[in-house]
């Protein structure tokens, strides 16, 4: 899960910066910087906020050392991995799963009838229930979704 160098060094140096104080939990400012550079890495989202939230330097460091790993080191996939035509209907229905819930709460009460309106501000959605897990996990691995933790799952922006 290899990452941008620059990332990598930066991550490092806030790691630096996070063991040198007495209590960790202090570096608030370096825990910030920390969670957003890991954020735009392929790191499961989930893990990465438990991380930072629990203020665990040990385990910052670790997932360091996971985007250091080569990416052969990565369990390969399951074996009851989707075929492609599965897949390409499964994100057919997340993507018009995603349009809907976007109309829907973009057309919600509240907005007066003389402004604009406002767009939809939601960051993912549970996909549709009519596919197994492993589809979204295996349209996640080709780096078509995004997992953000908690079955949401949200398009990688091409």
């Amino acid at each position: 899960m290899t990452c941008d160098p620059a990332t990598l060094t930066k991550l490092d140096e806030l790691v630096a910066a996070i063991k040198g104080y007495g209590d960790p939990r202090r570096a608030s400012a370096e825990w910030k910087q920390a969670y957003r550079l890991l954020q735009t890495t392929d790191l499961p989202a989930a893990g990465v906020t438990h991380v930072v939230g629990m203020r665990d330097a040990a385990k910052l460091a670790e997932l360091i050392a996971q985007l250091r790993a080569p990416v052969a080191a990565i369990s390969p996939p399951p074996a009851d991995v989707p075929d492609d035509e599965t897949c390409r209907r499964a994100l057919r229905a997340f993507r018009k799963r995603l349009t809907l819930t976007r109309l829907d709460d973009e057309s919600r009460l509240g907005h007066g009838p003389l402004s604009s309106g406002s767009h939809s501000q939601l960051a993912g959605i549970i996909p549709p229930d009519e596919w197994p897990e492993s589809v979204w996990q295996e349209l996640a691995r080709q780096g078509k979704l995004r997992d953000i933790g908690h079955g949401f799952y949200e398009l990688k922006e091409q």
